[in-house]
């Protein structure tokens, strides 16, 4: 199935090499298959190529795009069990950062198991989530929302996050790479993460394997600043002297 993936991927890198688009129907009659399986493999391919309104671009002919509705289908079932370990360092009566994007959304589902939770997050649709839960208490940081990741930002929220005592920050990234650190698409994200980092007591980075190997625009992290990174990919990493715990999902 794998080499099949490989082959139709091949295929369309080829017919995209001197530029331009593909729609997304043509790109699957062109390989004799779904529109959903071409979906699927560029989704879980090497971010050589990505859907920009129903047409497949090369990735280098554009800036980088993040589109929170392909990624809540992308890895979905990895995200699910990276939350299941990460959940298990959650202790009753903790305060939470928990950060945007959708790798961290199932943990809110996981929440009910503990009791007199405080989470706090600046992504509104982990706030959504976390409001259907009974006992738990909701800190949303506001600001400017931005609709490409569903979250907020302002120039204070680095203050705001730091005037709390967050026991564990649960960190999410685009980007995991050994020697160039952690990044993410978007730059107003930079401030409430570095924020969370710096004071909360447990600091978790929480990443598929599609993000590892990869650099995005915005830097936020050494992989150093992390005591837990969970993931379901090759770490790869040097040897730790104090750097981060690796748990696999």
């Amino acid at each position: 199935m794998k080499d099949r993936s490989a082959m139709r991927l091949a295929r369309l890198q080829q017919a995209l090499a001197g530029g331009g688009t593909l729609p997304l129907g043509e790109a699957a009659q062109m390989c004799g298959v779904s529109e959903m399986t071409i979906r699927r493999d560029v989704a879980a391919s090497d971010g050589a190529m990505i859907l920009l309104g129903g047409r497949l671009v090369m990735a280098n002919h554009y800036a980088p795009v993040y589109d929170l509705d392909q990624q809540q289908d992308s890895h979905a079932l990895a995200k699910r069990r990276l939350c299941e370990r990460a959940a298990g360092f959650i202790e009753d009566g903790d305060t939470l950062f928990i950060d945007c994007g959708t790798t961290l959304l199932p943990l809110a589902g996981l929440l009910g198991e503990r009791r007199q939770l405080t989470v706090v997050t600046y992504a509104l649709n982990v706030a959504n989530a976390v409001s259907l839960i009974p006992d738990v208490r909701l800190v949303l940081l506001g600001g400017l929302y931005h609709t490409t990741s569903h979250s907020f930002g302002s120039d204070d929220m680095s203050a705001a996050i730091k005037r709390l005592g967050i026991n564990r920050a649960f960190i999410s990234a685009a980007g995991v790479h050994a020697e160039r650190g952690v990044s993410c698409f978007h730059f107003h994200e930079v401030a409430p993460k570095q924020a969370a980092i710096a004071c909360a007591e447990q600091r978790l980075l929480v990443v598929d394997e599609s993000k590892i190997g990869q650099v995005r625009p915005a830097y936020f992290a050494r992989l150093d600043d992390f005591d837990v990174v969970i993931t379901d990919g090759d770490m790869a990493l040097p040897p730790a002297n104090g750097g981060p715990r690796i748990v696999a999902a």
